[in-house]
């Protein structure tokens, strides 16, 4: 399979240049191990048989021995690896010697040494549009956190297009499959998840079907703010047992160390008016394509159901966003005041520079959008935060353009870093 050029690269190269190791953290498949490998000069996988495990956990020096940058895969099945390496990196005092690549976090009474000054963390996910070629990049993330001005462009695509990438995802893997192919993988990647690697990265053994269950409430509340009562509450409707609302934390907790949940925080921003914000996080899975497999769905009887396929395309683009974000020193949230009134996603840079997105799947009630994110705006107070730099409406299909009342219209396929 060919290699497909990530754009998380140049942050691993600069992270590299400067620091004495990088820890790629991402969930399992999304191609880490591959991005790494072009970086690295040696490399040990601790996951791949029991003798690497062993070197490790006896000597981690041997472990850690080899021409640098030394790729250490699945680090956390070690642990204490990770504060090996933090020693060999004060020994050599020299950058450029390690590179990390795990898809879970760490329990917490596990301890180790935060890595502060020694090792950078970047976070990966699976492929973008831009990166698998369905976005031409056109309008670039960085442009839109700079100015309002876009150039008129489209890059044609079509609604069962879409919603076939929606089903098979953004995993390097599945380049080239079918879809049908892809749903059998994204299904067994479901089971994997369900049957072993959840009760391993919680060290408990879990009950398989709650924690179906409860995935399955997560896939269908995507892109919402479901909170721990509605998800209990869905889980209680679909088993033979109850689960508590301190079981459901813990079910959720594990999908976060595995890296398969994803939050989106609120914006915490200065408004005139006196409505307060919402506080509670909206909820994605890693990738669309893992709520289309949980529930059994493919792009037909997403096309019958296109409310649900909404809110798959605002977590398609949040995904997106996410990782041009990473590009442009910027982080995601979301907005919505104890008025009603939100907007999709905020993307803000460390020095306050935001722009504003809402999402539609079709080019359809683009006025009603236009007007929503122009009272948004009109409400924040300048005086305290920044003003937009751009105000945005991403669709699926149809032509990028900035309307008459200043506010842009740009498709998926033309959005990049």
């Amino acid at each position: 399979m060919k290699y497909v050029t990530r754009n998380i690269e140049k942050q691993l190269k600069d992270a590299l240049d400067s620091s004495g190791a990088v820890f790629l953290r991402g969930i399992k498949a999304c191609g880490k191990t591959e991005t790494a490998l072009r970086f690295a000069k040696s490399s040990i996988n601790l996951q791949e048989n029991s003798r690497n495990k062993l070197l490790a956990e006896v000597s981690p020096s041997d472990a850690l021995d080899g021409p640098t940058p030394r790729l250490v895969d699945e680090w956390q099945e070690v642990p204490n690896i990770w504060n090996n390496i933090k020693v060999e990196i004060d020994k050599r005092k020299i950058s450029k010697q390690f590179i990390l690549a795990g898809s879970s976090t760490l329990q917490d009474d596990i301890k180790i040494h935060s890595g502060a000054g020694r090792i950078i963390t970047l976070d990966m996910s699976t492929l973008s549009w831009q990166e698998l070629g369905y976005s031409n990049g056109s309008v670039s993330l960085a442009t839109l956190l700079d100015s309002n001005t876009i150039k008129s462009t489209q890059n044609q695509t079509t609604l069962k297009s879409i919603l076939r990438r929606l089903v098979v995802g953004g995993w390097p893997s599945l380049i080239g499959k079918s879809e049908s192919s892809a749903i059998t993988i994204n299904r067994s990647y479901i089971d994997l998840l369900l049957s072993d690697d959840i009760s391993r990265v919680s060290g408990v053994k879990r009950n398989r079907q709650k924690a179906e269950k409860i995935l399955q409430s997560l896939a269908r509340n995507i892109a919402t703010t479901v909170d721990i009562s509605t998800i209990a509450t869905d889980t209680v409707a679909n088993t033979d047992s109850n689960v508590s609302r301190q079981a459901t934390y813990d079910y959720l907790d594990d999908f976060n160390r595995l890296l398969i949940l994803v939050n989106q925080p609120a914006w915490n921003v200065h408004i005139r008016s006196s409505a307060s914000l919402r506080v509670t996080p909206k909820r994605h899975l890693a990738d669309p394509s893992l709520s289309c497999a949980t529930l059994g769905l493919s792009s037909d009887s997403l096309f019958h159901d296109l409310n649900f396929a909404g809110f798959l395309f605002e977590s398609q683009v949040f995904h997106d966003l996410s990782v041009y974000a990473s590009q442009n020193d910027s982080s995601l949230s979301y907005y919505r005041d104890s008025f009603g009134n939100e907007v999709d996603i905020i993307v803000e840079k460390r020095d306050g520079s935001w722009a504003a997105f809402e999402v539609k799947l079709g080019d359809v009630e683009l006025d009603l959008a236009s007007k929503k994110l122009l009272n948004f705006a009109n409400n924040i107070d300048t005086k305290k935060s920044k003003a937009p730099s751009s105000l945005n409406i991403v669709t699926g299909t149809g032509l990028a353009y900035t309307r008459a009342d200043g506010v842009n219209v740009l498709t998926l396929s033309v959005l990049g870093a």
